[in-house]
């Protein structure tokens, strides 16, 4: 059996590495000027909905692209080309989580000064992806009302290292009776003064708000180096 001092030097070692990547990711898009933003979530919450939504919606006035990350198959990669921005696949194999190494191999030959936004979308889990930052401006957590309301309560972690919580599939919120106050109440809990947003990308109801905190985002981008000094 292993020494559990190793596991743990192994992950520390790992997580810095990876961390040294993260930040020349960050000075990187920095340079070029584009605003990042990070999708994390768990399966099914409609992610890739909401992204292909966001990107359909945006093109007409903003130089958008993504990278989306899945153990296997490019099926979110061809949905969110529907949308017409440019779009890449990370492939991930057995990991639960894209690294910034990933991130930083996908991008190669792609003109990041072309850009006003990029996005990623992490893989479906509430877990790994909260300790391994990829480089972005804002990460969201998105929770949709068909999980229940509990899940910040379960997963603090990921809750605590996001910018922003998105509550997905409003338009379904009635029929499984899904509780928004007991939901808010406990994002707030693990993350005090967490801002929330509702939507539904089918109805497209509060994406409009939605695409008003992105332009914010990213005006306080242009200016600052980092947009958690914005919020």
């Amino acid at each position: 059996m292993i020494p559990q001092t190793r596991l743990v030097e192994v992950r520390q070692n790992v997580l810095k590495q990876n961390d040294i990547v993260a930040r020349e990711l960050r000075q990187r898009f920095h340079d070029a000027g584009v605003c990042v933003v990070s999708l994390v979530s768990s399966p099914g919450s409609g992610k890739t909905a909401f992204l292909e939504k966001t990107l359909t919606m945006m093109r007409p006035n903003y130089h958008v692209a993504a990278l989306v990350g899945d153990l296997a198959t490019d099926n979110d990669a061809a949905r969110l080309a529907r949308s017409r921005a440019p779009v890449r696949q990370i492939t991930t194999g057995t990991l639960c989580h894209l690294e910034a190494a990933m991130v930083r191999t996908a991008l190669v030959g792609w003109e990041l000064d072309q850009l006003d936004f990029l996005f990623i979308e992490n893989v479906g889990n509430l877990v790994c992806p909260a300790s391994y930052d990829v480089g972005e401006d804002l990460r969201l957590v998105l929770l949709s009302v068909t999980e229940g309301e509990d899940k910040p309560l379960k997963y603090p972690t990921i809750f605590n290292t996001s910018d922003l919580a998105v509550l997905t599939k409003m338009d379904l919120a009635e029929a499984v009776e899904f509780d928004i106050a007991a939901a808010h109440s406990n994002i707030q809990r693990v993350r005090p003064g967490m801002p929330v947003l509702r939507v539904s990308s089918k109805s497209g109801a509060g994406m409009d708000e939605w695409l008003q905190f992105l332009a914010s985002a990213r005006k306080s981008r242009l200016g600052h180096s980092t947009v958690e000094q914005a919020f």
